[in-house]
C-alpha cells in the first residue's frame, strides 16, 4: 500500500516538473477584458461590520458598470452594483455597495449553501489557468456559500467548503457587505508580482436577474477562461494550510427487543473520537484526511423496491467523499450514450455493508457490523502552477467479525476482510487548457483467507485515458477515453463474475465470449468518443459512440450495470437564451441512440424529443416523448438466452409556478405503454413549497405510481434436461411522500427535517414459461399456465407446478405477492458555535413492516399498519473543534 501511495505521489511530482508551464491563451476578440488595480492594506485591515467606515477602503477605487446576463444578456442591470478590493499577507477583503430601495431587499435565511434571496458573489481564479476557481457568496441575510469551479465553469462543486467571513448592512442606498477571505484558503503561485482572474456576480432576487463585472456574453464558449483580472498583488506568500478538526461522538439505539436473541435486547449505546485535517503540502497541493470518519449525521437513502437484474444507484452523502469528488470524475460513456451514473471511481464501495453472509445454524444468532469500519483514509489533490491537476486517494477499511450466538456459545467469523482501496486521477492543461490529456488508475486489494476466498475477488484493477480537445475557437470539443479493468480471484468467484448479470457468458446462443471455470482473473476494456459544438451557439450537437467488452468489471471500486455493449448517439439541441415574446428562455432537443451487444447483434433504437420553456412570469414548464423500438435483451431470463420484446412508447410534462415566492408548486406525470398491451405505466408527483417567513421552508413531495407488466422474472427451474424460465403479470402500486422542513434560526443554527413514508405492494398472476424467446410474433413467445396445472402450497407460500398434468409436482414458485412498507427520517440540529466547528444533534429513525394485507386494504390503513410497527431510534450528538493555522 506504501509502495503504491509513493510511487503514485513521485509519478505526480515527476510529470509536473518536466511538463513546460502553459501559456493562458489570448481572450477572445470580441471580449473586452477589465482589471482592477487591489492595493495591500497600510496599516489596520477593515473591521469585518458591513458598513465600509474603515480608512483602509479610501486607499482604492470604486468598480461598477455591471452588465446583465439573465435574463437578458448585454443589458443594463435595474440596479448598480460596486465594490473594491484590497489585500495583506493574510487575506483578501471585498468591500461592496449594493444599490436597491432598501424596502425590497429579501434578507431570506436559510443553511449554507442554499444561496437565499439577493447576494453578492466573487469568483477567484487564483491558480491563474483560466479553468478553475474558487467561488464565495454572501447573501444579504448573511448565509454564506463556497463552491469550487472546475472545467472552464461545467462543474461547480458546492461540498467544498471554505473558512471565511463576511458582513452585511442595510442603509438608505440599499445594502452593503464586507467579505475576508483568507488567503490560506486559496492557492496560487509564489511570483512576487501576480495577476488573478476576477468575476464578480450579483443576484437580484425579486426580478431573479444576474449582472456580472465581467460581462461574458452567452454566445461565448468559456467562463472561467473569460474572467476579468485582479491586478497590483505583490509579494504574497502562500499559506501551507493546516486545520484539524477533531471529534468527539455519542450514540444510543433503541429499538424492539427480539426474544430469544442475545444481540437484541432493546439498546446499544457507544462513543467514539475521530479526527479530520487538511494540511497543504505545496503552495497548490492539499492533503485531506481522516481518522475513524462519523458520518452518523447523513441522511438515509430512499426507499424502493428494486425487480431488476441490476443494482441500484445512490449518491454519495458523507462529507469527506462528497468534498472534491469531482476529481475522480471519470465516466465510462457520455452521459447521452447511455453512461447513466457508472463511473470508473464510485465512493460508496468504501465502507459499504460487509460482503460475506455467513452460515448460521438452527437455533443461532448473528451479530454482523452494518458497515465497514473505515479505519483511514487520505486525499492529495491540487493543480500545479504547471497545469497539472492530481487527485490522489487512499482508504483503508478493518476487517469486519461478526459473532454466531449458538445456545449461549459464541463464535467469531470474519464478514469483510482487510481492504485498500487507492485511486489516482491525473489531467494535463495544454494550450490554456483548451487541450486536456488525463488518466486515472484504481487499485483495490483485500485479504482473504478461509471461507472469504471463495466469496470475494482477491485483487481488482483499472486504468484510463482520456483526452479533451477544443478547437475552432472553442466552437467544438472532441473528447475521447479507453480503460482497461482486470479483476483476480478464485475460481468460483471468477466464475460467478462470468456468470453474473453485467455479462451472462452462461447464455445458450453467446457465440462470442466463452464462459470457462477454471479462470482465475477476468480482464475487459472499454472507451467512447463523442465529439460536441459546445453551447455558445443557438444550435448545439453532440455526436459519439462508446463500446465494452464482455470481461469489463469496475464494481469494486467504480459503478456498473452491465457490460457487453457497443452504442451509437446523436442529439441536436435549438436553444433561445435571451427573452423572446412570452418567453424568458426555451430550448427543444431531439435525439436518437442504438445499441449492439460486443458480438454485433443488434439490441434495440430508441428516439426522444423534449421542449423546455421558462416564461416571463417565471413559470416553467417541459413535455417529452420517447420511442423505444421492439428490443432484444441479453439479460431478462437471466442466464437464459436472449430474448425478444416488444417496444413502447414514452411521454411526460411537467411544470411549475415561480420557486421565489412564498408559495410555489410544481405538478408532473410520465406515462408508458408497450405495444401489444404488454407494459402499462403511469406516474403522477408533484413538490409543494411553503415559506411561511424567511427562515423557514417546507416542502412536500408526493407521487404515486401504479404499473403493469405482463412478464416478470420470477425464476429458472428445470422439467429434466429442460430449463424452464417463468414469468408472471405483475400489478404494482407504489405512494411516496417525502417532507422536508429548514429552519435557519440564525446563519449558523439551522434545523433540518427528512421524513418518508414508502409503501408499495405487487400482486403477480398468470404464471408463464418461455416457449420461442425470439419468436415472431410476441404471443409466440411463452405459454400461459392454466388453474389446472398449479396448486398453491400455504404452508410452503408457494406455487406446485405440474406442467405434464401427471399428478407429481415437476417445479415449484415462491408467492412473489408483496406489500413492503418504511418509514425514514432524520432530524439534524447543527450549530456553527465558531467559524468551522460544529455541534451535531441527530435523531433518526426507521419502521418497516412487510406483512402481507388482504386485497382492498386502503392507504390509510397501510400507514397506519407502518406507523404502528416497531420503531429503530438512534440519538446521537457529535461535537467538533476546528484548529487552523
Amino acid at each position: 500500500m506504501a509502495t503504491t501511495l509513493f510511487r503514485a505521489v513521485l509519478a505526480a511530482a515527476v510529470f509536473s516538473s518536466i511538463i513546460p508551464v502553459q501559456r493562458a491563451s489570448a481572450a477572445p476578440k470580441n471580449l473586452s477584458k477589465r482589471a482592477y488595480e487591489s492595493q495591500r492594506v497600510q496599516g489596520d485591515p477593515p473591521v469585518l461590520d458591513g458598513r465600509l467606515s474603515d480608512p483602509v477602503w479610501d486607499s482604492v477605487q470604486w468598480s461598477g458598470s455591471f452588465i446583465q446576463r439573465d435574463p437578458d444578456d448585454g443589458s443594463e442591470p435595474s440596479v448598480d452594483t460596486e465594490f473594491k478590493v484590497v489585500y495583506d499577507d493574510e487575506a483578501l477583503y471585498f468591500a461592496f455597495r449594493l444599490y436597491d430601495d432598501p424596502e425590497k431587499v429579501s434578507d431570506l435565511l436559510a443553511r449554507r449553501d442554499s444561496f437565499p434571496g439577493d447576494w453578492i458573489e466573487v469568483n477567484i481564479d487564483s491558480y491563474a489557468d483560466r479553468r478553475t476557481a474558487f467561488s464565495f457568496t454572501l447573501s444579504y441575510s448573511g448565509t454564506q456559500g463556497d463552491e469550487y469551479i472546475s472545467n472552464d465553469g461545467s462543474n461547480w462543486d458546492s461540498s467544498w467548503d471554505a473558512v471565511w467571513n463576511g458582513a452585511t448592512q442595510l442603509d438608505s442606498d440599499g445594502w452593503t457587505a464586507e467579505v475576508k477571505i483568507p488567503l490560506s484558503q486559496l492557492r496560487f503561485s509564489d511570483a512576487a508580482e501576480q495577476t488573478w482572474g476576477l468575476q464578480v456576480t450579483r443576484r437580484l432576487f425579486r426580478l431573479e436577474e444576474r449582472s456580472t463585472w465581467q460581462h461574458i456574453p452567452k454566445s461565448l464558449s468559456g467562463f472561467v477562461s473569460n474572467f476579468g483580472e485582479l491586478r497590483g498583488l505583490r509579494n504574497l506568500k502562500p499559506k501551507r494550510r493546516i486545520e484539524i478538526v477533531p471529534y468527539m461522538v455519542a450514540r444510543a439505539d433503541a429499538y424492539q427487543a427480539e426474544p430469544g436473541n442475545p444481540f437484541r435486547d432493546g439498546s446499544d449505546s457507544d462513543y467514539d473520537v475521530g479526527i479530520d485535517g487538511k494540511i497543504g503540502i505545496t503552495n497548490n497541493l492539499t492533503f485531506d484526511f481522516t481518522v475513524n470518519p462519523d458520518f452518523g449525521q447523513v441522511e438515509a437513502d430512499p426507499s424502493e423496491v428494486n425487480l431488476s437484474v441490476f443494482e441500484s444507484f445512490f449518491g454519495e452523502r458523507r462529507p469527506f467523499f462528497v468534498e472534491g469528488n469531482d476529481i475522480f470524475e471519470m465516466r465510462i460513456s457520455p452521459s447521452r450514450a447511455g453512461g447513466g451514473p457508472d463511473n470508473l471511481f464510485y465512493s460508496r464501495r468504501i465502507g459499504r455493508r460487509p460482503g460475506f453472509s455467513p452460515s448460521v445454524p438452527d437455533g443461532g444468532f448473528l451479530d454482523s457490523p452494518a458497515n465497514t469500519t473505515i479505519l483511514g483514509a487520505f486525499k492529495l489533490s491540487g493543480k500545479t502552477a504547471n497545469g497539472l491537476s492530481v487527485g490522489i486517494m487512499e482508504s483503508v477499511t478493518a476487517e469486519e467479525e461478526g459473532t454466531i450466538d449458538l445456545f449461549g456459545e459464541r463464535s467469531k467469523v470474519t464478514v469483510e476482510p482487510l481492504t485498500s482501496y487507492f485511486a489516482a486521477r491525473l489531467r494535463q492543461d495544454f494550450r490554456g487548457g483548451d487541450t486536456q490529456v488525463g488518466g486515472m488508475l484504481t487499485a483495490v486489494n483485500r485479504q482473504l483467507e478461509g471461507e472469504l476466498l471463495d466469496a470475494m475477488r482477491s485483487d481488482a484493477y483499472t486504468a484510463g485515458l482520456d483526452v479533451s480537445h477544443y478547437f475552432h475557437d472553442r466552437d467544438y470539443r472532441f473528447e475521447a477515453s479507453v480503460f482497461g479493468s482486470n479483476i483476480q480471484g478464485s475460481r468460483q468467484v471468477i466464475l460467478d463474475a462470468q456468470q453474473s448479470s453485467a455479462r451472462y457468458y452462461q447464455r445458450p446462443d453467446n457465440d462470442y465470449a466463452t464462459l470457462d471455470p477454471n479462470r482465475t482473473s477476468l480482464s475487459g476494456h472499454a472507451g467512447a468518443a463523442r465529439l460536441t459544438r459546445t453551447n455558445n451557439h443557438q444550435l448545439v450537437f453532440q455526436t459519439g459512440f462508446s463500446w465494452r467488452s464482455p470481461g469489463f468489471e469496475i464494481n469494486d471500486l467504480g459503478f456498473m450495470r452491465s457490460a457487453d455493449r457497443i452504442n451509437q448517439f446523436v442529439w441536436v439541441a435549438y436553444q433561445q437564451r435571451d427573452p423572446v415574446g412570452i418567453f424568458n428562455n426555451w430550448n427543444a432537443n431531439i435525439s436518437q441512440e442504438l445499441n449492439w451487444d460486443y458480438g454485433g447483434n443488434f439490441q434495440s433504437a430508441e428516439w426522444d424529443a423534449s421542449v423546455f420553456a421558462e416564461f416571463r412570469n417565471r413559470y416553467r414548464a417541459r413535455v417529452a416523448v420517447s420511442r423505444n423500438g421492439e428490443r432484444v435483451s441479453n439479460t431478462e431470463l437471466r442466464g437464459g438466452p436472449s430474448s425478444k420484446w416488444p417496444g413502447t412508447w414514452s411521454y411526460s410534462l411537467w411544470g411549475g409556478t415561480d420557486e421565489r415566492k412564498d408559495f410555489a408548486i410544481r405538478l408532473g406525470t410520465w406515462r408508458r405503454h408497450g405495444d401489444e398491451d404488454q407494459v402499462e405505466n403511469e406516474d403522477y408527483w408533484g413538490a409543494i413549497t411553503w415559506r411561511p417567513n424567511d427562515a423557514l421552508r417546507l416542502t412536500l413531495r408526493p407521487s404515486w405510481r401504479r404499473g403493469y407488466r405482463e412478464m416478470q422474472y420470477l425464476g429458472t427451474d428445470a422439467l429434466g434436461n429442460e430449463a424452464r424460465y417463468l414469468f408472471g403479470a405483475i400489478d404494482q402500486e407504489t405512494r411516496i411522500l417525502t417532507v422536508r422542513l429548514d429552519y435557519a434560526i440564525t446563519q449558523n443554527l439551522t434545523v433540518q427535517l427528512y421524513a418518508s413514508p414508502f409503501v408499495s405492494n405487487g400482486r403477480y398472476s398468470e404464471i408463464k414459461r418461455i416457449t420461442d424467446s425470439r419468436a415472431a410474433d410476441y404471443r409466440d413467445r411463452f405459454g400461459v399456465l392454466d388453474p389446472g396445472q398449479i396448486a398453491f402450497d400455504p404452508v410452503a407460500d408457494a406455487f406446485n407446478v405440474d406442467e405434464n398434468r401427471d399428478g407429481v409436482e415437476d417445479y415449484s414458485v415462491g408467492n412473489p405477492d408483496f406489500d413492503f412498507r418504511e418509514y425514514n427520517s432524520n432530524l439534524v440540529v447543527r450549530w456553527e458555535y465558531q467559524t468551522g466547528s460544529a455541534v451535531f444533534f441527530v435523531w433518526s429513525q426507521l419502521r418497516d413492516e412487510t406483512t402481507l394485507f388482504n386485497d382492498g386494504q386502503g392507504y390509510r390503513d397501510e400507514l397506519d399498519q407502518l406507523f404502528g410497527a416497531p420503531a429503530q431510534d438512534v440519538f446521537l450528538v457529535k461535537f467538533s473543534r476546528w484548529f487552523s493555522r
